[in-house]
């Protein structure tokens, strides 16, 4: 069997401003997740695998907008850097404040990458910055019979 890779996170929105500016922002978020295609070329980034939550309290959206994400891969790690390019073209067109992916790979266990707003909040068309954190489950794990 082939080596699967699984790729979730979370991309926060700014959680202040006024009701009509947070609007906007959670607007323009949900525009540009809703222009990714159905399908895409590997390594895919496509709509369905996104979430948002709804514009207010009652459709999941207290103060912060959620998008979350998730997708099974055929050994991504393979094409991280690919991905990353991809995801990062992603973050540039959105509003955030802080975007969280994680990477669990059979070889090489789970990878988080972190991007933070520099300021208070990311806007589109500005500079991203990243950082990688490792973890590795370590030793075999063997059960008595």
């Amino acid at each position: 069997m082939d080596q699967e890779s699984i790729v979730y996170g979370v991309v926060r929105d700014v959680a202040y401003g006024t009701q009509m500016e947070r609007r906007v922002r959670r607007a323009h978020n949900r525009g540009v997740i809703e222009t990714l295609p159905d399908a895409d070329g590997w390594p895919f980034i496509c709509r369905e695998m996104f979430g948002i939550s709804g514009f207010d309290e009652m459709a999941g959206t207290y103060q912060t907008q959620i998008i979350h994400f998730g997708a099974s891969y055929r050994a991504i790690e393979y094409e991280w850097e690919l991905w990353m390019k991809k995801f990062e073209a992603l973050l540039m067109q959105m509003y955030w404040v802080s975007a969280k992916v994680h990477l669990e790979t059979e070889l090489s266990g789970m990878h988080t990458f972190i991007w933070e707003a520099i300021g208070d909040s990311h806007l589109p068309g500005d500079h991203l910055q990243v950082r990688c954190e490792w973890e590795r489950e370590g030793g075999l794990t063997f059960r008595r019979r």
